[in-house]
């Protein structure tokens, strides 16, 4: 039997785990905002359109739910059988948002089952709006429990290690530990802009094929709406994150920017490669602008790497996913900016075919920014899995047997992805929106056949 190394295969599993399941951990976050906001809208104005868009958009919804509920479970197996040694600190520390990210959960999925089956069962219909409330408030404190274990790894707080073991816990202070608020807030607001952007990514792709649909251009209106003002505040939480990381993870953002040296007036690197001596070439460089990031100082001093033990430093490949991570958020930022400026210029037309294939282009994109950050934010934590006290190899198994896990799990996601998928084309694709508004809604005029 071929010898694998079991650090290697650990870290392969989880990272491919924790890939696909982000997928459907930012739809669960996403989606019901969205749901919500086009409800809403439709009791106000009355307009079946948008109660139509809440509709099918739930429907969707509750397929990824459970592709998601099977990743999330698997995540959790491989927690215990791949980190074992991790979990040992882990599980006496930060179990409580643990148990609250499942609660959260279950809080969600009891409210979506009720939010499903009783679409026209109330003679007010914002009553049937307020129960997607939970499922809003769900769905973003399951990212928000989930986030404050991630943040424990990086900033690790609320116990302390001796001879004998973990002592010494505070349960809260482990929970909202220095790096929570800011990474809190960017998981939030880059799942909606990222959901914003698919659902936009949809509508355009319709429009584009049936340029008239009253349907999908108020989809399309509503979605880049949502976009613009989430890639506004994805912007503020990366500007928030990169003043976090230059007082608590310096050696993060210094490998983010090929930083190498300290200096003051610290240039932003964007792109490029390194040659054989480690030289930044074919870079754009941005003068005092990492300063201005790191402290909002155009003068400021910036940590360089040679002030951190080698051994203790980051891939420099997060420099890659950094780059990928904000040209995609800037991308996003245009193109939803530039739709909302057609649609006030009556003389500009918001729906001409190059506009609405950026917007297609939008949806796949924002999900990988979402895969890039995510990298970014794993890749640049390393050596350690817990900052300062415990690295990855020192928190992984050593069974011989994670190779075969890792090609039992690939053999699932892979049947998983397929299911997900063929489900949700059965679902849409034999049952347009304008035939479903024409049999919910006959006296709604839609476009001649």
């Amino acid at each position: 039997m071929l010898e694998m190394d079991p650090v290697l295969m650990s870290r392969l599993l989880t990272a491919f785990t924790l890939g696909f399941h982000i997928i459907f951990a930012t739809l669960g976050v996403g989606v019901p905002l969205m749901i919500s906001i086009a409800e809403f809208i439709g009791i106000r104005r009355n307009d079946p359109h948008y109660l139509l868009l809440a509709r099918r958009w739930a429907r969707g919804f509750v397929i990824t739910v459970a592709i998601g509920v099977v990743t999330g479970t698997a995540i959790g197996l491989q927690l215990s059988l791949l980190w074992p040694n991790f979990m040992q600190i882990a599980g006496h520390v930060i179990s409580l948002p643990l148990f609250m990210e499942v609660f959260a959960f279950f809080f969600e999925a009891i409210f979506l089952g009720i939010y499903l089956y009783t679409w026209d069962r109330f003679k007010n219909p914002y009553v049937h709006w307020s129960l997607s409330i939970p499922i809003v408030i769900g769905g973003g404190m399951s990212a928000v429990f989930i986030t404050m274990v991630n943040s424990f790894m990086n900033t690790p707080e609320g116990f302390f290690l001796s001879g004998e073991g973990v002592a010494a816990i505070n349960p809260l202070e482990a929970m909202f530990n220095p790096a929570t608020p800011t990474k809190v807030f960017h998981v939030l607001t880059s799942a909606y802009l990222a959901i914003a952007a698919i659902l936009a990514a949809i509508a355009a792709f319709h429009l584009l094929r049936k340029k008239t649909s009253k349907y999908h251009k108020k989809a399309l209106k509503l979605t880049v709406t949502v976009m613009f003002i989430f890639s506004l505040l994805t912007a503020l939480a990366g500007d928030v994150s990169a003043k976090f990381l230059a007082e608590h993870q310096p050696e993060k953002l210094a490998a983010a920017e090929w930083h190498f040296e300290t200096e003051e007036n610290a240039d932003l690197i964007l792109f490029g490669w390194l040659n054989d001596d480690n030289d930044p070439v074919g870079v754009i460089r941005l003068p005092g602008l990492l300063s201005f990031l790191a402290h909002g100082d155009f003068n400021s001093e910036v940590t360089g790497l040679e002030e951190f033990p080698q051994e203790e430093t980051p891939p420099l490949i997060v420099h890659y996913m950094f780059d990928l991570m904000v040209t995609i958020g800037m991308f996003l930022v245009a193109v939803s900016l530039l739709y909302l400026i057609f649609k006030k210029v009556k003389r500009v037309n918001e729906h001409s075919k190059w506009l609405l294939w950026l917007l297609v282009l939008s949806g796949p994109l924002g999900m990988l920014a979402i895969e890039f950050g995510w990298l970014y934010a794993e890749l640049g934590r390393q050596p350690w899995i817990l900052r300062g006290i415990m690295t990855v190899e020192e928190g992984a198994t050593s069974s011989a047997y994670v190779g075969e896990m890792f090609f039992l799990f690939l053999g699932l996601y892979a049947v998983l992805g397929t299911i997900c998928i063929v489900v949700l084309r059965k679902l849409f694709r034999n049952n347009p929106a304008e035939e479903e508004l024409e049999k919910k809604y006959p006296t709604v005029e839609t476009e001649a056949k």
